[in-house]
């Protein structure tokens, strides 16, 4: 059974990648803790272990709305090559 035209195409392009990465890397800094388990260097009297992981807020806030506003770049493009395609095909 065919769904129709375009459903279930998953299509892995280089932005789609580098969105992937920006919804990642935040996971991957902070599943990764021995990299930020210690108290030194202090940030006015914050042990690192502290103002790293509020650090990350922002920086997650920041790339999920990269990835986001990527995405809906990505998505523009879909819509308007799959309407060329189409208007193409019914020309023909």
């Amino acid at each position: 059974m065919s769904d129709g035209p375009g459903v279930g195409k998953g299509v892995v392009t280089p932005l789609r990648v580098v969105i992937g990465l920006c919804l990642v890397a935040p996971f991957v800094a902070m599943l990764w803790v021995g990299s930020y388990a210690k108290t030194d260097p202090t940030f006015i009297g914050i042990p690192f272990f502290y103002w790293y992981q509020m650090l990350w807020v922002i920086i997650s806030t920041v790339l999920t709305v990269i990835a986001h506003r990527l995405w809906q770049h990505d998505q523009r493009g879909r819509r308007t090559g799959d309407s060329a395609s189409a208007k193409g095909g019914a020309a023909r």
